[in-house]
């Protein structure tokens, strides 16, 4: 399933907003409440804009990078020529 316009945008601020709060942090090395702690204004500001609780942005952006992220992996699969029903397993004999 594809972003919509919308979705894609909210997702697009927020990763701009991390890049530029983050740029010195390796998200597989940093702990997660540290990353939360630096993204929290921005999941503030779009929470009064929108008039919604913080933990619904939260929710949204996680649900939203988790479908952009599966698509993007479909893609590569699909680039690389990976499918689950090819069988695709290497032999080393």
């Amino acid at each position: 399933m594809a972003l919509s316009e919308k979705d894609k945008a909210f997702l697009d601020r927020i990763t701009a907003y991390a890049n530029a709060a983050m740029p010195d942090l390796d998200p597989q090395k940093t702990q997660v409440s540290v990353q939360l702690t630096r993204m929290m204004p921005i999941f503030e500001t779009i929470a009064k804009e929108e008039k919604k609780p913080v933990e619904d942005i939260f929710i949204r952006y996680l649900d939203l990078a988790n479908e952009a992220f599966v698509a993007s992996n479909d893609k590569l699969k699909e680039a690389v020529g990976d499918s689950d029903d090819e069988g695709g397993s290497f032999r080393f004999d």
